[in-house]
Order: C-alpha cells, then sequence, then structure tokens
C-alpha cells in the first residue's frame, strides 16, 4: 500500500530494504525516506498498543522503548514515555553540527503532497540543516549519525526519575519483546534493577527465547510467547475479572 511504488522498482521486500539502498539521486533517497517517516507518523494506534493501555488503567506506570514508531505517544503525554532511540516526528543535523532538533512532521507531509504518484521529491524541499547546511536525517538510531545530545539525556532523565522515586515501592518491570541484538537500552537495566531493589519483580514476555539470569529467578519470569497474544488474553483475564 504504501511502499508499492519503489518495490515494483527496485524489487525491495519489506520497508528497511530502502532505507539503506543507494539511491542514485538524493531526490529519490527522500522520496524514499519520507513514504517511511509518513507510515509511521500518520499509522494508527495498533491492537497490542491499545491493549496494553487497557492492562494499565489505573496503574502508575512509565513507559521506557526503544521503538521509534511514534505509538506511545499517540496514547500518553510525553512525560510518561521515555524514547532512548529516536523518534521519527524529529529531524535532526546529519552532521550533528548542533546540539538540536527539528520538527520532521511538517516537511514530510510536504515531501509527500510534491511527490505525488512519483517517488522523487524537489530539490527545495529536501531538509537541511539551518545551521551548517547538511541535509538532516530522522532522530532516530541506526541510519546515520545518531545525535545523543540534550534530547537524548532529556528522554533518559524521565525514566531515571521514575525510577528513583518509586524505587521503594513495589515495581513490576515488563520486558516486551526486547531482541538480543541491542538488550544494554532495557534487557540488562531490568535485569540489575530488579536484582538490585527490594520489592521489584521481572516479567518478558519474548516470541523467540525464554531465558530468566539465574541471579533474578526467583523475582521473575520468562513467558514465551507472541505479545499481541499474551496481551490480548491478560485484557480479557483483567476485563472478565473486574466484572465478576
Amino acid at each position: 500500500e504504501h511502499f508499492g511504488k519503489f518495490a515494483d522498482k527496485y524489487g525491495f521486500k519489506g520497508a528497511f530494504s530502502g532505507m539503506m539502498h543507494r539511491f542514485s539521486t538524493r531526490n529519490e533517497h527522500w522520496g524514499y525516506v519520507a513514504t517511511f517517516l509518513n507510515t509511521t507518523q500518520n499509522a494508527p494506534i495498533r491492537e497490542p498498543y491499545l491493549d496494553l493501555d487497557r492492562i494499565l488503567q489505573g496503574k502508575d506506570f512509565h513507559i521506557l522503548t526503544t521503538n521509534q514508531d511514534t505509538q506511545f505517544v499517540k496514547i500518553y503525554p510525553e512525560e510518561k514515555v521515555s524514547e532512548i532511540q529516536g523518534d521519527h516526528r524529529f529531524f535532526q543535523c546529519s552532521r550533528c553540527c548542533q546540539d538540536e532538533t527539528w520538527d520532521a512532521v511538517q516537511p514530510v507531509a510536504d515531501m509527500i503532497a510534491a511527490m505525488g504518484e512519483g517517488t522523487m521529491v524537489p530539490d527545495e524541499l529536501i531538509p537541511r540543516c539551518p545551521h551548517c547546511g547538511a541535509e538532516m536525517f530522522p532522530w532516530v538510531r541506526g541510519y546515520g549519525n545518531f545525535l545523543q545530545g540534550k534530547k537524548y539525556e532529556e528522554e533518559y532523565e524521565k525514566i531515571s526519575k521514575y525510577i528513583q522515586k518509586n524505587k521503594d515501592r513495589k515495581i513490576l518491570l515488563i520486558e516486551l519483546g526486547v531482541g538480543r541484538m541491542t538488550p544494554m537500552f532495557i534487557q540488562e537495566p531490568f535485569w540489575e534493577l530488579t536484582n538490585n531493589l527490594k520489592d521489584a519483580y521481572y516479567i518478558s514476555v519474548n516470541s523467540e527465547y525464554q531465558f530468566l539470569p539465574e541471579f533474578i529467578e526467583d523475582k521473575g519470569i520468562a513467558i514465551l510467547g507472541d505479545i499481541g497474544t499474551v496481551l490480548k488474553d491478560l485484557r480479557k483475564t483483567k476485563e472478565e475479572s473486574a466484572f465478576v
């Protein structure tokens, strides 16, 4: 639906394929980047997120996410979400010449409108840093020189303050779908927090592996299963229990 014209032209099998492709012109590169960002900026909230939201109703919580797709900030206010791997709603200078981010939503909308049924955006719409003139880039880790500046620190500060505030209370750390490619951002910190906080408990849900470190085996559980299915079952159980 969204990437068909690029798939037909280049044989891409998935949305991520084009993000690393060397297009012959920057106009087409930005046509693809704009398409990629447009799909997430405007995507409806997916069912697993809505199920999780129903489960969390009435609870004191904070979301720590490496997802860059803006789904959580479509549900919750910014102060309840820590996006530590970036956000598709923002641009940064590709050279990181300034510790600054800019809105990407309107520029993406303008590029999509100008591109129409084609695959290229005009020169004047290619976003550039107002300071050095270099091309901008989505403020996300994974495709370029990710800016770990003020905004990055602010995202970490939110979750740090939440943990500090609640460190002496009963706290449940729920890890959903974190892979072993980047365990240092959520998984390993959650293990350490579970081990070090007196009343912390850890739950992981993953469709590929069921692993619980020995040093927290009495303070956690690992569930092997699809996140969507687990959250849906939990939501139904919660609603049925509340009804009874």
